[in-house]
């Protein structure tokens, strides 16, 4: 290990322990690091599962915040504005579909669902719900790691966008994350956005489930097109005269989706 390696480690031992006790004072060296690092919420009741998300997730180098129940998850994300919330759905009180709601309405952080993974209900209303993302338990490390990348990974290029992308009657507004039809704007979620965005930047070109899934969500081969679909679906429910016979956002059987140049 590197002496700066050894000087960052010793750094964020600190942080962690200063988190965990509140009674270590901060340097203005460690205050500089703790700003560069990317915080990461975790909203789980499971002691165990939350222990195991922390434990990953600050060995990957992240600050982590904790809350047990949605009301808590609610008040500290106000508060420390984090880069990412993983939210377990099945929270006591409030329920996580009615968190990521909430946390949409108000926020545009990457939100990464947990869910059980049998819950394929679960997963289609939390994207519908305004989530981005979701992992499945008992879920792999590595592949969480990957997925919050992928959401901090775009949360970044946003700013590096043309301004507007448009087909047809529809622009999209990346700088305020809207999507106009006619000049009216239709309400989406943060992941319908970026699939319509990639399938206008397609011009014209089929994208496969396997591609979106890839470029969207991150995913390798692994991924559910039924996601893809039940997106697609709301998508023209949203943005077509008649979703039923789409005009806009067609499907190619065998082969994926395009949007009309």
């Amino acid at each position: 290990m590197s002496q700066n390696d050894r000087v960052w480690s010793h750094l964020r031992g600190r942080l962690v322990l200063a988190a965990a006790t509140s009674i270590i004072p901060i340097t203005e060296s460690e205050r500089l690091y703790r700003d560069m690092m990317r915080t990461v919420m975790v909203v789980e009741d499971d002691d165990a599962i939350r222990m195991v998300l922390r434990t990953n997730l600050e060995d990957e180098g992240y600050r982590v915040l904790e809350a047990v129940t949605a009301e808590q998850g609610l008040v500290i994300v106000q508060d420390e504005q984090p880069d990412v919330v993983l939210v377990d759905l099945r929270l006591p009180g409030i329920h996580g579909l009615d968190l990521v709601r909430s946390l949409r309405a108000t926020s545009s952080v990457p939100i990464v669902i947990v869910t059980a993974q049998t819950d394929s209900h679960d997963v289609v209303a939390g994207l519908e719900a305004g989530a981005d993302d979701y992992v499945t338990k008992p879920f792999v490390a590595k592949e969480l790691m990957a997925r919050i990348r992928t959401q901090l990974r775009r949360a970044t290029q946003e700013d590096d966008v043309a301004e507007s992308m448009v087909c047809g009657p529809i622009e999209l507004r990346t700088d305020t994350a809207e999507v106009v039809r006619n000049g009216e704007v239709i309400p989406v979620s943060r992941i319908e956005f970026y699939v319509l965005a990639e399938l206008i930047g397609a011009q014209g070109r089929v994208l496969s489930r396997d591609h979106l899934l890839r470029k969207v969500w991150g995913y390798g081969n692994a991924g559910d097109g039924r996601v893809v679909d039940n997106l697609i679906y709301r998508l023209r429910n949203k943005i077509e005269e008649d979703p039923a016979n789409p005009e806009l956002l067609l499907t190619v059987r065998g082969f994926g989706y395009r949007m009309k140049a």
